[in-house]
Order: C-alpha cells, then sequence, then structure tokens
C-alpha cells in the first residue's frame, strides 16, 4: 500500500486496516523472537541497541492513568524514539495487547511498552510494518507524534 492510498482511505477504514496491521506485525515479531516486552525491558534495549528498534507500542489502561512514574517512562520512551527516528503508536487496551504478545502460559503485568525489534542475522520484512510506518509518518503531518491505534476485538 503506497502512502497516497493510505491518505486516501476514511478514517474507520484507517483506524481498522491499522489496527489490523498492527496486531499482523506483532504476531509476526513473536514468531520471529524480535519483541521486547515491558517498560524496563525496552528501556535497556533502548540503551544497549537503539539501531535494532524497529517501532514501539505503548499501551495505556484507566487503571494507570494516574501513575506518575509510568508517564515519565513514557515521555522518556517517546523522547528517545522522537531523536531515533522510531515510528511509535499508543493503544489505549494493554489487556488486549497483552493477550497478542504474551503466551498464554503466562499473564504479562508490564505490557505497557513492547518494541518490535530487527533480529541480529538481518532484518525481517513485513508488508503490515511499512502500513504502520506509513500511517505514523501521515499522523506527523498532521501533527499527530503518538498517533493512537484500536486494536481488533476477538
Amino acid at each position: 500500500m503506497t502512502l497516497e492510498e493510505v491518505l486516501i482511505q476514511k478514517p474507520i477504514e484507517r483506524t481498522q486496516c491499522t489496527g489490523n496491521a498492527l496486531e499482523e506485525v506483532l504476531v509476526s515479531a513473536k514468531d520471529n523472537d524480535s519483541l521486547t516486552v515491558g517498560v524496563y525491558e525496552c528501556a535497556k534495549v533502548m540503551n544497549l541497541d537503539p539501531d535494532s528498534v524497529s517501532f514501539c507500542v505503548l499501551a495505556m489502561d484507566e487503571e494507570f492513568e494516574c501513575d506518575i512514574a509510568l508517564q515519565i517512562h513514557f515521555t522518556l520512551i517517546q523522547s528517545f524514539c522522537f531523536d531515533n527516528d522510531i515510528s511509535i503508536v499508543r493503544v489505549s487496551d494493554m489487556q488486549r495487547l497483552a493477550e497478542i504478545v504474551g503466551d498464554k502460559a503466562e499473564q504479562l503485568e508490564d505490557a505497557h511498552c513492547v518494541l518490535i525489534t530487527n533480529p541480529a542475522e538481518g532484518s525481517w520484512e513485513d508488508p503490515a510494518l511499512e502500513k504502520l510506518h506509513l500511517f505514523c509518518e501521515e499522523s506527523r503531518r498532521l501533527n499527530d507524534w503518538v498517533p493512537e491505534i484500536s486494536l481488533p476485538e476477538r
């Protein structure tokens, strides 16, 4: 999908398309062992190997809206992503994000930040990831620096 095709989509179609693309990318990255989950783990990866980070997802839900420490972490992560030209989005359903990136056996408590990284042996290409990058690029043009995406319900 080209940028022009993304731009002519209706807002509702664009939201559904990006939500599906995000879920597809997360599942693909999980299968390729290219996910980092958790605020502190993501900060470590960003500090040690920022060039390996391809995409960042921040998740917030009502339970954590007043968590000042988490808001500070989000601000620092966003700043890092802006400085290193890393696409970044927000999702409002942390539980749904945890379902996608976690194993059924374990319940993820800290799915507030998820990074999609490139594996050490080379980068994997995913057309859905390209759609997400185009969506973020378009959003930045509209001064929406951290756009929100709704994950599809299951």
